[in-house]
């Protein structure tokens, strides 16, 4: 017996029998990875999505979700429709903006992803950069390293800012954009508060780590690593103001970025130490994929940065 071969569909299929608002309601779903946050979302029923997600599956010929008791799962195709559906989502969103330019005014959504260490500037800058372009949306997504590639390769947002340089595999424009260093705090009643510190006396101390996937976590292993010596880790969390709260605790000491001690008091409860190989020194850089077409609104955007950006960074 023959090998069944794989239906070919006719050229232009899709165009013919997927309709725009299906396109719609399968990103949302996909982005939501829930049925009834994309019936809100378009304020839609939740019969009707799942109508217009089951259309589109059926033009498409393949599945493009598994349903595993009440969580949804993207399947390989999926995700492919979903990427393709933001693409072209985003070009009809960047015509919607040049046409409202021919007539004066300049609307639209503005989606950003930030590290967590961004979030110290990065509200500064959207509230400047709002009050040019009162009527845009925005989007604000704050995240750790990983969570943040992941929705780099999802195409979620509009423009990313990342501390380290994201893995080669992913073609990406890298914009050098800030610095970022890195230091050791301490509560500001410990002992090595004021003294020279060596990291071989530093791994004695109890240390409050970021969460598997930070950006950080990575840089204090790595300099750590580098000397032979192991990080005398106490607890792990994911918030900068956690950790912050809890050196003020007396828990243990802690490696953030300077950013976030700018709205901390001289004579505080937290102190930098002064640590051998610290601060380190990384950066921030300004991450979109290469080749995607910026909608206006987010090409204002990554211009506002490039101009004006480090006016809302303290340290």
């Amino acid at each position: 017996m023959s090998e069944q071969q794989p239906i070919q569909q006719p050229k232009n299929f899709l165009i013919r029998h997927a309709s725009l608002r299906q396109i719609q309601v399968f990103e949302s779903v996909a982005r939501n990875l829930s049925f009834t946050k994309a019936a809100e979302e378009l304020y839609l029923t939740q019969p009707t999505v799942s109508s217009q997600v089951k259309s589109l599956a059926e033009a498409i010929g393949m599945p493009l979700y598994e349903q595993v008791g009440r969580k949804i799962f993207l399947t390989e195709i999926g995700e492919e429709v979903a990427c393709s559906c933001r693409d072209v989502i985003n070009q009809f969103s960047n015509l919607e903006m040049k046409l409202d330019d021919y007539r004066g005014m300049t609307r639209g959504r503005l989606r950003v992803a930030v590290m967590t260490t961004a979030k110290y500037f990065m509200p500064l800058a959207l509230g400047n950069f709002s009050k040019k372009y009162p009527d845009i949306d925005l989007d604000l997504t704050i995240a750790n390293r990983n969570t943040l590639l992941h929705r780099i390769k999802r195409n979620l947002d509009d423009i990313y800012i990342l501390g380290q340089i994201p893995p080669s595999d992913l073609d990406l424009e890298v914009i050098p954009f800030a610095p970022n260093p890195l230091v050791i705090i301490a509560n500001s009643q410990n002992e090595l508060v004021g003294k020279k510190v060596t990291l071989k006396r530093l791994s004695k101390e109890p240390f409050i780590m970021r969460e598997e996937g930070s950006g950080i976590r990575s840089a204090v292993e790595n300099a750590f690593e580098a000397k032979g010596l192991k990080v005398n880790e106490r607890l792990t969390l994911k918030s900068n103001e956690a950790i912050k709260h809890c050196v003020a605790g007396d828990l243990g000491v802690a490696c953030v970025s300077k950013h976030a001690l700018y709205l901390e008091k001289e004579h505080g409860p937290i102190s930098e130490l002064d640590v051998e190989g610290f601060p380190i020194q990384k950066q921030w850089n300004i991450v979109y994929p290469r080749g995607k077409e910026l909608s206006i609104i987010a090409q204002e955007f990554l211009n506002f940065l490039r101009k004006s950006g480090e006016e809302f960074i303290h340290l």
